[in-house]
């Protein structure tokens, strides 16, 4: 399994009212992570002819993060059947290695001309072993 990171500091734009980074903000560095992965690894041929869209997140927020704070971002595939992808991102406080957010999405793979799903070909499966 080979696992991209990324970081990020907290910005006042990512703050809510209650003084913590906000739930969408998260959902928002899940789908950055996946789309960078993806963007990273991916062939130009592979980019031309397949896209990726969300079925479903499942994320569960364990801790908050506040202004300032550094955010590192890991994302890694877990499985890779079919048409289906999924995608596991964690994201901790890099300061103090906490894990504060824990993410599953289901990815489905499109074919870029007749956008239909299309089976992930071995090619991409193997992108992410």
């Amino acid at each position: 399994m080979k696992v991209y990171e990324y970081t990020v500091t907290v910005t006042k734009s990512d703050i809510d009212t209650l003084n913590h980074v906000n739930n969408v903000r998260y959902v928002d560095w899940i789908n950055e992570a996946a789309k960078h992965h993806w963007q990273l690894t991916a062939s130009k041929h592979l980019l031309e002819d397949f896209y990726w869209v969300v079925l479903n997140h499942h994320i569960d927020y364990k801790s908050p993060a506040f202004l300032g704070d550094t955010l590192l971002v890991k994302t890694f595939v877990r499985l890779s059947d079919g048409v289906k992808s999924h995608r596991m991102v964690e994201i901790y406080n890099q300061k103090t290695d906490k894990l504060l957010v824990q993410a599953e999405t289901v990815w489905c793979m499109m074919n870029a001309k007749t956008h239909k799903p299309s089976r992930i070909p071995e090619d991409i499966i193997n992108l992410y072993a």
